[in-house]
């Protein structure tokens, strides 16, 4: 398994694993991902095993403390000096999940995390992923009334360094 942040060359491989993962009110679409990876490139953590793509994990920085509908949009609001790390999308093919994957990539994200000094990180999640997330030290924080993406109830669940 390889592990590596994105370029250009990646993202149609990433907008297949992302429509396959999320619904398609929910997934970012190809032309998002341009913008992402134009923005912050080096805040994609990209799992490979023999060239194909496998899982991802996504966000911005930003020293806005919660995670908005807006961010997923405007991928300029990236503040490369920004206190938080935001996680927008963990994704993981249908055929590779339940092995670790996706968890290495969030490990990879605190740790990348916690060596730029940021305050910790922020992401949003259905109620029923809330126990995975609890379990790399994410605390629910109830109901997001600042996201309703997809139109989608969210937690917003927080890691505190």
């Amino acid at each position: 398994m390889e592990i590596k942040y994105a370029t250009t060359e990646d993202i149609t491989a990433i907008a297949a694993v992302e429509a396959e993962c999320f619904p398609p009110a929910e997934a970012a679409t190809e032309e998002e991902f341009i913008e992402r990876v134009k923005y912050y490139g080096n805040y994609f953590w990209l799992m490979y095993e023999d060239r194909k793509l496998i899982a991802f994990v996504d966000g911005f920085v930003t020293d806005e403390p919660d995670l908005t509908d807006e961010m997923y949009e405007k991928a300029a609001m990236h503040n490369e000096d920004g206190a938080w790390q935001m996680i927008f999308g963990v994704n993981t093919l249908p055929d590779y999940r339940r092995h670790g994957y996706a968890g290495k990539l969030i490990r990879r994200a605190i740790d990348d995390a916690k060596q730029q000094g940021r305050k910790g990180l922020v992401l949003t999640c259905k109620e029923k992923l809330i126990p995975y997330y609890t379990k790399f030290g994410f605390s629910d924080e109830g109901i997001s009334d600042k996201s309703t993406h997809g139109n989608v109830v969210w937690h917003q669940m927080r890691l505190v360094f």
